[in-house]
C-alpha cells in the first residue's frame, strides 16, 4: 500500500498551524518532505504522523489527578443547559466541541459554568474511525 503524501497546506492544517509554521519545521529539518510530481512540497503521510505524536503538546490538566484514562481533553466550558434533574454540558477542547450529559447537582458539585477550566474523559467501548 502507497504511503500517502500529504501537501503543506493540509499537513497545516491537521496540526493546527499556519502552512508557514509547517515550511519553517521543514526547512530547519525538523520535519521531512520530498517534492512531488509538480514540485510542491509533499511530507510523506507516516512522517507526519510520527512528527505529530512526537509535538503533541495538550494544555496541563489543572486537576493533576491520575488516572488510567488516556483521552483527556482539558478545555473551556461554553454552555450549561439544566433543567431539575439533567444538564448538558458544552466545552471546547482545542478545536473539538466536547458536549457531556449528566445530572444537574454534578454540575453544580463540580461548580460548572460558561468559562470554568474542566477536563473531559472520554471513556468508550466503540470508537469509529472513517478514511477519507
Amino acid at each position: 500500500m502507497p504511503h500517502s503524501r500529504i501537501r503543506v497546506k493540509d499537513a497545516a492544517a491537521l496540526l493546527g498551524v499556519s502552512d508557514d509554521t509547517v515550511r519553517r519545521w521543514i526547512d530547519g529539518g525538523a520535519l521531512p518532505s520530498e517534492k512531488d510530481d509538480s514540485g510542491r512540497k509533499v511530507i510523506d503521510g507516516a512522517d507526519l504522523a510520527l512528527f505529530a505524536r512526537g509535538h503533541a503538546s495538550p494544555p496541563p490538566d489543572p486537576t493533576g489527578t491520575e488516572s488510567s484514562a488516556r483521552n483527556r481533553l482539558v478545555g473551556l466550558v461554553t454552555k450549561v443547559t439544566s433543567d431539575l434533574v439533567m444538564s448538558e454540558v458544552e466545552m471546547q477542547c482545542g478545536p473539538f466541541t466536547v458536549v457531556s450529559l449528566m445530572s444537574t447537582e454534578s454540575v453544580r458539585t463540580l461548580g460548572l459554568e460558561p468559562g470554568s477550566i474542566a477536563v473531559a474523559v472520554v471513556k468508550a467501548t466503540t470508537v469509529i474511525v472513517e478514511a477519507t
